[in-house]
């Protein structure tokens, strides 16, 4: 349990919610933390880095409108009935530091940045292209040592697209191919490995065959949203029940209609509803880490696309502070 017992926030009808230093969610700066050295339980940073895509760039500038538009997020969970930052320690460890011209490496510099943060805290990263990723699933199956099996962590994936190419433009730490770098890596585990909400026109069929020969359970947009993929996520839920588990969310998986900002949109994605509802299923797995990246706040509209992606990193920490709950107060 968390030395520190909960997260206190300004409070919105003294302090308004748009006065003030801007922080994700309005959690407190690691600096600021009375005593960095106790265990705080989650920290949220932003990678401003976006030398990965293949499409369009800007999402260096996520992180800074995903913390803007998150300064309306409360604290209370509806659906989970839990007050997240009531039960978690949060707090906001700033940016990492980036290499604009140098993809791997700042990856590498990332993945540092990250690993060496007080090592009891689960770490949330904000977005950036999808390849920062690689660096918060390589800086957290790190930190876990020994708790993590040698096979790596099982990984929970919305998106639009599988991103397990193995190199584009020669690239090959893209954002395209995440995966197939964590996978060989042995960061993930790809038979404990849902990819939720493929869907679009494929370059090649053969774009399937790496996800589908080493085992990772794919969920097309359709099959979600026809409620015919229920099956293969109740089935990844049991066996996963207990195994440490990142989640990664790329805003395209949600349609345009709704997330516009975006380097890559892809049609016939979930509505906002169905992607927070999405990201609830989830609630009881062991979560270890997770991000939300792929806002592009330059293809935004009325900032709907950063205030989404705000409230999924929200979801993604109730998920964490549900369990938290249940295991100090057990029914």
């Amino acid at each position: 349990m968390p030395s520190l017992p909960r997260t206190v926030l300004p409070n919105s009808r003294v302090t308004p919610r748009f006065s003030g230093l801007v922080t994700f969610a309005r959690y407190p700066r690691l600096v600021d933390v009375p005593d960095a050295s106790q265990p705080v339980d989650w920290l949220v940073y932003g990678a401003a880095h976006d030398a990965g895509v293949t499409f369009r760039p800007g999402a260096r500038f996520g992180p800074r409108a995903i913390r803007e538009a998150s300064q309306y997020l409360k604290q209370y969970h509806l659906e989970h009935r839990v007050d997240v930052p009531g039960v978690l320690s949060l707090a906001d460890a700033g940016d990492a530091p980036v290499q604009p011209y140098l993809l791997q490496q700042t990856l590498s510099e990332v993945a540092s940045f990250a690993a060496a943060l007080p090592p009891a805290a689960k770490l949330l990263a904000l977005g950036g292209d999808h390849s920062i990723a690689y660096a918060n699933m390589k800086a957290t199956r790190q930190r876990l040592g020994e708790r993590c099996p040698p096979e790596g962590m099982a990984l929970v994936h919305f998106d639009s697209h599988l991103d397990t190419v193995d190199a584009v433009w020669g690239e090959r730490f893209g954002h395209a191919s995440v995966f197939i770098r964590a996978i060989e890596e042995k960061i993930i585990d790809p038979s404990r490995m849902i990819s939720i909400g493929i869907k679009g026109p494929l370059n090649t069929p053969s774009d399937l065959d790496y996800a589908q020969r080493h085992g990772v359970t794919l969920v097309t947009g359709e099959q979600h949203r026809s409620g015919a993929g229920r099956a293969a996520i109740e089935a990844f839920l049991a066996r996963t029940a207990t195994h440490p588990t990142y989640l990664t969310f790329d805003i395209d998986v949600v349609d345009p209609a709704f997330a516009p900002g975006t380097g890559t949109p892809c049609p016939g994605g979930m509505s906002s509803a169905e992607a927070l509802a999405a990201v609830r299923q989830f609630a009881g797995v062991n979560l270890v880490g997770g991000d939300v990246v792929e806002v592009l706040p330059d293809r935004d509209v009325s900032g709907i696309t950063a205030f989404l992606a705000a409230h999924v990193a929200f979801e993604i920490l109730a998920i964490d502070a549900l369990r938290a709950q249940r295991e100090r107060h057990p029914a």
